[in-house]
C-alpha cells in the first residue's frame, strides 16, 4: 500500500517538474570535479565523449540556434542512415559566432568566422561507430577527447548576451588563479525553452589548464 501510493506521488511530482521544465531522468555526461571556485565556479575532468554536431551561419539565419536545433534533432529522431532513434540527453551545447575572448596568458583567441555550432551529446552506451551514420550531411559525429575545463553556472537568460556576460565573469575569475585559458567558451543548456528562467540551468565553459 504505502509502495503504490509512494509511487503515485513521485508520478506525480515527475509530471509536475517537467511540465516545468525541469529533467529529472535525462542523461548527462559524467565528470569529475577537480576543483570548486567559490559557489558557482567548477574545473571538472570530462571523459572522451562522441556528440552529434551541426555549424550554422548566422550571417544567413534568422535564428541560428533554431536552425541547428532542427538540424540536429533530426538525426536523434530517426533521421540517418538506420533510421534509428537515439535517447535526447542534456546539455546541449553551443558555440556562438564572433566570441572574442582574452586569455591570461598573452594571447588571444577569436572565434573566426558566423558560425553557430550545436553540439549533442550521445549517450554513454554507444561508441562512435555503433550510430547510425547521418542522412544529413550538414550533421556530423566527433569523438571529442578527455578534457578538463572551467565552468560557471547560472540561471535566467539564454541569450547571448547573458552568455557573453557570464563567460567574462568566468574569465574574469580565473585570471586570480592557476588555471589558463586554452580555447574559446561555449555554453551548455540543460532544460527545454518552457522552462522558467529561475529554474534553468545554464553553464559557461572553457578549456584550461594548469
Amino acid at each position: 500500500m504505502f509502495e503504490s501510493v509512494f509511487n503515485f506521488i513521485s508520478s506525480i511530482m515527475f509530471a509536475i517538474l517537467s511540465t516545468f521544465g525541469i529533467n529529472m531522468a535525462t542523461e548527462q555526461p559524467s565528470y569529475e570535479v577537480i576543483e570548486r571556485i567559490g559557489d558557482y565556479i567548477e574545473i571538472r575532468q570530462y571523459p572522451a565523449r562522441v556528440v552529434a554536431e551541426t555549424a550554422v551561419d548566422a550571417s544567413k539565419s534568422n535564428n541560428a540556434r533554431s536552425d541547428a536545433f532542427r538540424i540536429v534533432a533530426g538525426y536523434i529522431f530517426g533521421e540517418n542512415k538506420g533510421r534509428q532513434k537515439i535517447d535526447m540527453t542534456s546539455p546541449v551545447e553551443i558555440s556562438s559566432p564572433g566570441t572574442k575572448i582574452a586569455m591570461t596568458t598573452p594571447v588571444e583567441v577569436n572565434q573566426s568566422g558566423t558560425n553557430l555550432v550545436m553540439r549533442f551529446f550521445m549517450p554513454a552506451k554507444y561508441l562512435r561507430d555503433e550510430l547510425p551514420e547521418p542522412s544529413d550531411p550538414r550533421v556530423k559525429l566527433v569523438g571529442l577527447p578527455p578534457a578538463i575545463v572551467a565552468v560557471l553556472q547560472f540561471s535566467g537568460s539564454t541569450g547571448d548576451a547573458a552568455v557573453s556576460t557570464r563567460t567574462k565573469e568566468l574569465i574574469n575569475v580565473l585570471k586570480a588563479t592557476k588555471w589558463k585559458v586554452l580555447g574559446p567558451a561555449s555554453a551548455f543548456f540543460y532544460n527545454p525553452p518552457w522552462t522558467l528562467p529561475f529554474l534553468r540551468r545554464n553553464e559557461v565553459t572553457v578549456p584550461v589548464s594548469r
